[in-house]
């Protein structure tokens, strides 16, 4: 046992040797010996430590020791010239700098600590629990009780303000690790993280809006995490920083409006420690209470069985630059808090959601949605594009200081229109909250209809604000190179935000917008698929898709831009599979002669006119470089045409997230090193895809869902997903797919979703709601279905279960005969006019099959 911060290192050495060995005569001699010594109560020893936890008081060296139940987790408690948690030890290792852990008030003129106090503290205590009163801090008063509880430490605190009191920081508490190195970073309760190598400089300083924080080193298994409880009514938020002692500190403040940002809209400021805005304290009482546990990082971020995979590596990179892009509460984005910038023109933030699967992340992320429809769409539809804490980079006069919201002084970026849309209509596939849906449902077509009135022209395609390359303005994401008018990246994100909009326009009941959203959207297929010479983008010479066309008809962009073509193979523009092989084929072929480890963002330069100084010469940045920001595109296109190609591009990810950190905004096409200094959390969408699309993990608002793209080599993946506070175990091989609960396990050699619907277990073929099989369980009665073939008309499956054995199969020919087999015993069976079929077998039926001549009519 390490007794270094201790203040009675005998006594506790005397405790320890009590609990963890035989007790002898000699020892327990020596036991009364220190009780006799101190004239009272020295020591209060909790005889079922095993089970609860203890607390031990030295009243004499005036400090306590409180360790949990199973002994991972102790802090001390140092009262004798103030009052200061000295040690903070998992598995035996104190965390903890010399400063330690305190509680601070400081105004414009005077800083007050618990760690010097003008009196004594007052300090009762009991087998699990000691409470510590008399903490003064000028004109505020605090006590602070620890409650040991199984393998957790609580700690209150409360602290009475004698009058209402305006103060320029607190610290309620701060906490001081040993140094950068303690923890590779905090994973915060609101889905992001503060990663410790970034605070580079004395108060370097994030500050966020949120308490809790599960801080973790990729080396060891022992992680910390702090839950925070602030009273109703309060607020409470975090900052974290490196002292001049080189201490990483993190900083709570518990007050009674939510905390404004001292440096404009910034979250992070550099060497300043300062940042939030000065604010007042009302007289009375306020309370916060912190959950300390020690955690397995190993087994609480466990990412399963994952053969042919650098499981570790998916780990880190998600909890790492997965989640970097959530910059505060209600700012989730993919540049970062580093930078203190959103750009709301992306479309893949509930994507990475779907694959951290972190509640935490997919609830700030829809109040994040509900943030941006609230503030940054304005009256006719448009939403803006970017979000910065500050203003400079915004066409003149739309930066709003209140908000941050704002358009790119590089041109109107038009993809924010559907990355709003794809957005929304994705994480509400992962919440499947219909009452939040709606309540986007307004905003979402205004969206869309924003962009759906720029076709002036009636061809179909949606044009852009800016015309052509003379005016030297951008319109999409690729910021710095002046595509205009009939924007071909632009428009395929359109088809994917029309399609996936009217699916939630059936769900909301409105199948009159549903149709009219995918007959837009059918239209702009058409003509997106045309020849440049037809009015489309489709270039015959080359066989790819070029980039833009200006309004004078000049066609750019035919130096295969990659998230372009991508982006029209991945979302479905281009369905012929032979230009789907040709555009790939090509792609491949150039990266492979060049070594690349990931494509870049385009193969060939562009004109010199067509782009910003920044971009030349090529290859340099978005003429050039490599962005794997647009990797999920390429994995999605290429799991179409070869899986295994697929794969290697996520596998090569991940070995360069051994190597780097994918900490960087981009890769040079000439050495491949990491350059840029905005760090993007988009990075990371090559390894969302794994979960996406090669997992096929897709979830739908009423149901999970699998849509596997597997390989040999990844054959006895595993691993669990939460969704909806149920949680699947997902055992994956070649056509081989089982979702399982604790209530029903189902399996498929195709892709399927399942979901609930109270008791009934129902099965979703091709995870669409065409058909479906409903499964009759009985409470407690385990239900486990594997479905053998679900072809038209050709129906087999297997159910297993003491209980009778009810299905109900829909999607059926309405008014048909069917042959019903069970257990291999034919019956003649008719479908009822809603095209539903009601199946009924005692409990030792095991084996179906339902079979027709006709088609179904879905």
């Amino acid at each position: 046992m390490n007794n270094t911060l201790g203040k009675a290192p005998l006594a506790w050495g005397a405790i320890h040797f009590y609990q963890d060995r035989p007790t002898p005569k000699r020892t327990v001699q020596r036991m009364v010996c220190y009780m006799t010594r101190f004239s009272f109560t020295v020591l209060l020893l909790l005889v079922t430590a095993g089970v609860r936890g203890q607390v031990v008081h030295d009243p004499v060296g005036k400090n306590i020791r409180i360790i949990t139940a199973d002994k991972q987790l102790a802090i001390s408690i140092d009262y004798a010239t103030g009052c200061q948690i000295t040690a903070l030890e998992i598995n035996n290792e104190n965390t903890l700098a010399p400063t330690g852990i305190f509680t601070a008030i400081q105004t414009t003129d005077a800083y007050l600590s618990s760690q010097e106090q003008p009196r004594e503290i007052d300090v009762s205590s009991r087998s699990d629990r000691v409470i510590l009163e008399g903490i003064t801090l000028g004109a505020a008063t605090e006590s602070w009780q620890f409650d040991v509880k199984g393998d957790k430490i609580i700690w209150t605190i409360s602290r009475t303000y004698a009058a209402d009191l305006a103060l320029e920081d607190m610290a309620m508490p701060a906490w001081h690790f040993a140094d950068l190195t303690t923890w590779k970073g905090g994973i915060l309760d609101n889905g992001g993280m503060v990663w410790c190598k970034y605070l580079a400089s004395p108060h370097d300083t994030y500050g966020v809006h949120t308490g809790g924080v599960t801080f973790w080193n990729e080396e060891k298994q022992d992680g910390l995490h702090i839950a925070a409880y602030a009273d109703d009514g309060r607020f409470i938020a975090a900052k974290y920083s490196q002292n001049e002692q080189g201490a990483f500190t993190c900083t709570h403040l518990v007050t009674d409006t939510e905390l404004g940002q001292r440096y404009h809209l910034s979250r992070f400021v550099h060497g300043k420690a300062d940042v939030f805005a000065p604010f007042e304290v009302k007289r009375g009482r306020t309370q916060v209470t912190y959950e300390l546990s020690r955690i397995n990082y190993f087994e609480v971020y466990d990412r399963g069985t994952l053969p042919g995979i650098d499981q570790t590596a998916v780990r880190e990179l998600l909890n790492t630059t997965g989640r970097y892009g959530v910059v505060d509460n209600r700012i989730v984005g993919a540049n970062g808090w580093i930078t203190n910038w959103k750009c709301l023109h992306e479309p893949f933030f509930a994507q990475i959601g779907l694959a951290v699967n972190d509640k935490n992340y997919t609830r700030n992320l829809s109040a994040t949605l509900d943030q941006e429809r609230d503030l940054a769409m304005l009256a006719d539809g448009r939403v803006l594009s970017r979000w910065h804490d500050v203003p400079g980079d915004e066409i003149p006069n739309t930066y709003n200081e209140e908000t941050g919201y704002y358009e790119a002084m590089w041109g109107y970026t038009i993809d924010s229109q559907t990355g709003y849309v794809i957005n929304a209509s994705e994480q509400f596939q992962q919440t499947g909250d219909v009452d939040w849906l709606r309540s986007h449902k307004n905003s979402c077509e205004r969206a869309l209809d924003w962009l759906i009135r720029r076709d002036t022209n009636g061809n179909g395609i949606f044009e852009m604000v800016n015309n052509n390359i003379a005016e030297k303005k951008a319109s999409d994401w690729i910021d710095i190179v002046w595509a205009g008018f009939e924007n071909a990246f632009v428009n395929a994100q359109m088809y994917e935000a029309l399609n996936q909009w009217a699916e939630c326009e059936e769900v909301l009941g409105d199948l009159e917008k549903a149709d009219y959203y995918r007959s837009v959207a059918n239209r702009l297929k058409q003509a997106f698929n045309k020849t440049v010479e037809e009015g489309g983008f489709w270039l015959p010479e080359k066989k790819q898709y070029v980039y833009w066309r200006d309004n004078d008809g000049t066609v750019h962009g035919d130096n295969l831009v990659t998230p372009v073509n991508f982006a029209a193979i991945a979302f479905g523009l281009c369905d012929d599979p032979q230009r789907v092989a040709t555009i790939l084929e090509h792609i491949e072929k150039r990266t492979v002669d060049e070594h690349l480890f990931h494509w870049p963002l385009c193969f060939d330069s562009f004109k010199r006119e067509e782009v910003h100084d920044n971009n030349w010469p090529f290859p340099r940045y978005e003429n050039g470089d490599i962005f794997p920001t647009w990797g999920y595109l390429g994995i999605r296109s290429y799991v179409q045409f070869n899986k295994e190609l697929a794969l290697k591009y996520i596998r090569n990810l991940l070995e360069q997230y051994r190597k780097d950190g994918l900490s960087s905004q981009r890769y040079s096409r000439t050495d491949q090193s990491g350059l840029g200094t905005d760090i993007l959390a988009g990075i990371s969408t090559t390894v969302t895809a794994l979960y996406s699309d090669i997992y096929g993990v897709r979830p739908k608002w009423n149901r999970m869902g699998v849509e596997p793209n597997m390989v040999p080599r990844l054959n006895g993946t595993k691993f669990t997903y939460t969704l909806r506070d149920t949680v699947y175990e997902l055992t994956l091989s070649v056509n081989d797919y089982r979702l399982q609960t604790q209530d029903f396990s189902v399996k498929s050699s195709q892709a399927f979703g399942v979901g609930r619907s109270g008791s009934d277990v129902i099965y979703y073929p091709e995870n669409k709601e065409t058909m479906r099989l409903a499964v009759h369980t009985e409470p407690n009665d385990f239900s486990d279905l594997e479905v053998i073939q679900w072809e038209a008309g050709n129906y087999q499956w297997t159910a297993r279960g003491e209980q009778r054995k009810q299905f109900t199969v829909v999607g059926l020919m309405p008014d048909t005969d069917y042959q019903l087999m069970i257990n291999g015993q034919p019956q003649k069976v008719r479908v009822a006019k809603d095209g539903s079929l009601a199946i009924r077998a005692d409990e030792s039926a095991t084996m179906f099959a339902l079979r027709s001549d006709a088609l179904h009519a879905n």
